[in-house]
């Protein structure tokens, strides 16, 4: 993305990127509709891991609410009629299915640590996983990778599966303010001010993740320099870069499988 692009997409009216305008019925219903296409996407990326992983959405009216996926359905198969409506105190309010206790546990400590985060991904994806194991943050050795140069975070602490709120809130006091963390010897999460932006870091870092073993399994990688990295940061790092990026996803998927939105 040069400069000139970039001036492009920092300007871009956000209504032109799918950013549901007006009433809070629309606005609910894009969030929706965005965190329903990040499922199948993730899906057809080959993210899911039997019941494991989910992806929320705060809900715009009830604040202290997200949407997410109810455990037991495919990523591949999820529709917008069965997201679940949750509260921050684990109550479904609205749809029908089990709740993951572990998605109850993460994203409940992220949201209510973060009022700036409007979405959270996390998943068990192969790359990520095994990136993981190495207890390492990813270094600055592609553009894509820049992204994430010095936004996000370890959490090094793992405590077993997220079924204990110690360990939700352990994990969102080492995400910080960063978009991203490696959980050590469990996965990657990633969040967004949008469905849109959380989706794309998480599928940008997971690619991260996989480049990046590549290229130690093959020699030393080459690290790009730090002003230039934050430079670059700043280009393919901000929030409405990874919203643009996501675009043509939710374009492609929408069209392949029209049945989601049912």
């Amino acid at each position: 993305m040069n400069s000139k692009t970039n001036n492009i997409v920092m300007n871009a009216d956000l209504d032109t990127m799918g950013q549901a305008a007006g009433s809070i019925e629309a606005e609910r219903l894009h969030r929706k509709r965005q965190l329903v296409a990040a499922f199948r996407l993730f899906g057809k990326f080959g993210f899911d891991e039997g019941v494991a992983g989910h992806i929320t959405v705060r809900d715009p009216e009830k604040t202290d609410h997200f949407w997410v996926n109810p455990m037991g359905v495919s990523f591949k198969q999820i529709t917008l009629s069965q997201l679940l409506l949750v509260s921050h105190e684990g109550e479904v309010v609205e749809g029908n299915g089990f709740l993951n206790g572990a998605a109850f546990t993460i994203h409940s400590h992220v949201h209510g640590a973060r009022p700036d985060v409007v979405a959270a991904a996390h998943a068990h994806s192969v790359h990520g996983k095994a990136w993981s194991s190495l207890g390492r943050l990813l270094d600055p050795i592609t553009q894509d990778a820049c992204a994430f140069y010095e936004d996000h975070a370890l959490y090094d602490d793992f405590g077993g599966v997220a079924l204990e709120m110690e360990e939700g809130e352990r994990i969102a006091k080492a995400l910080g303010d960063k978009k991203a963390a490696i959980l050590q010897n469990h996965g990657l999460i990633t969040v967004g001010q949008t469905v849109e932006a959380a989706a794309w870091w998480y599928i940008t870092m997971e690619r991260s993740c996989q480049a990046q073993l590549l290229a130690e399994a093959a020699g030393k990688p080459k690290l790009i320099a730090p002003k230039v990295a934050k430079k670059t940061w700043e280009t393919v790092g901000s929030p409405i870069a990874g919203q643009f990026q996501f675009s043509p996803l939710f374009n492609v998927i929408s069209a392949e499988q029209p049945d989601m939105f049912d």
